[in-house]
């Protein structure tokens, strides 16, 4: 029988790294647990939208499986993708990317973690600008490392960052500095600016900069948001996070890419190895044919973004209880605090059981954030409307 002394009633005592047995449940998860089946809630919980994959990005996976293209394959992408990524960059910044500083991943949340696996070991620190996305804080903490955390400041205009706060986080320890820009979940976007004044402190530092920038299409001024690729030269201590999750509808695909120095470009390589030998072929086909013929769609998946965000701008600020909400500069968030509502978790479970909408509780994000909560306004105009006259009914009662 299991040995009842075990944490996990394993037999013997036999250890988990206690970096990973300590890692707790994901909060979204322990509100979205509750009903995730009932076909009554309205679910704004998760980062995605309710509009499916292309059908033309679709046919794509199914012919290239049906071609037999279901082998091994390049494990940091095939050529044409990564040309086709390289060519997509060098459009949206007026850059020049070399094909060589690409490498293909299982996903943008993989990305992260490869990036970390090289960069964190047991003692180090990593600076978070936070509130942000709750996996990669998670992620830090299984390396063994420290999050050490940055708080955007609110304001009446959405919120900011605080530079100097932030160099001064930093200590002999710190090998990481990551920011999500666009942000999930506050739709802060950084200066171009301060972009470039963080990448010259991380360079006279020797401190990485790990830029999450899976929204930067997701914006509503603009085809793109600044990106500290517009800043960097090829050999800059700099590792760029993207994703086909959000802008293609392609959450479920678990399928992304980092732009880093060439010089790591084998490493990478060798830990894309280790971790899951390649990108399934088919689906890389299919991310090829996105990144090609995908403009109009990307295009199409903000303006849908935009009518969700219309309503709720128009809507939450007049709700009861709610205060310092403003209506995101980017991605298909809003955030906003609940008056005598700072259990948070309990308040966003509380919401879905008695009036059935799916809100993230702000404290999966990080520190600083009771009393917020976070919504996705990426779905359908009506169901968004319908969310906002339920939060009201509760809010009221």
């Amino acid at each position: 029988m299991p040995d009842a002394a075990s944490p996990f009633g394993i037999a013997g005592n036999a250890p988990i790294l206690p970096n990973v047995a300590g890692i707790e449940k994901q909060q979204i998860l322990a509100v979205a647990e509750i009903a995730f089946d009932d076909p009554d809630v309205i679910p704004l919980w998760y980062g995605e939208t309710d509009i499916s994959t292309p059908q033309f990005i679709c046919d794509t996976a199914a012919k290239a499986m049906a071609a037999g293209d279901t082998f091994y394959s390049h494990k940091r992408g095939i050529p044409e993708l990564i040309q086709s990524l390289a060519t997509y960059t060098a459009d949206l910044y007026d850059i020049e990317i070399e094909p060589d500083r690409f490498s293909l991943t299982a996903s943008g949340m993989s990305a992260i973690m490869l990036c970390l696996q090289a960069l964190i070991t047991e003692g180090d620190n990593a600076i978070i600008v936070s509130p942000v996305w709750p996996n990669a804080q998670s992620a830090v903490r299984t390396l063994g490392g420290e999050p050490r955390y940055v708080t955007l400041t609110p304001g009446d205009h959405g919120f900011g960052l605080d530079l100097e706060k932030l160099k001064a986080a930093c200590d002999d320890r710190t090998k990481v500095i990551f920011v999500n820009s666009p942000n999930n979940p506050t739709g802060w976007v950084m200066p171009g600016d301060q972009q470039k004044e963080l990448l010259d402190f991380a360079r006279e530092k020797g401190i990485w900069i790990i830029a999450d920038e899976v929204y930067a299409r997701m914006v509503y001024e603009g085809k793109a948001a600044p990106s500290f690729l517009q800043h960097a030269q090829p050999n800059d201590p700099l590792l760029v996070v993207n994703s086909f999750s959000k802008s293609w509808a392609m959450t479920g695909w678990r399928i992304g890419w980092i732009i880093h120095p060439p010089q790591i470009g084998e490493l990478l390589g060798n830990l894309i190895e280790f971790n899951y030998s390649c990108v399934p072929p088919f689906l890389q086909r299919a991310a090829k044919t996105a990144i090609e013929d995908g403009e109009g769609f990307v295009k199409e998946m903000t303006e849908y973004c935009r009518r969700g965000r219309d309503i709720v701008t128009q809507r939450l600020p007049n709700l009861p209880r709610i205060k310092n909400f403003a209506a995101p500069e980017a991605s298909f968030y809003a955030f906003f605090q609940i008056e005598d509502g700072e259990d948070t978790l309990a308040t966003a479970q509380d919401i879905v059981r008695k009036v059935k909408v799916g809100i993230a509780p702000g404290t999966a994000f990080g520190p600083g954030a009771e009393g917020w909560y976070r919504l996705c306004f990426a779905q359908k105009p009506e169901r968004i409307a319908e969310a906002m006259d339920r939060l009201e009914a509760y809010l009221k009662g």
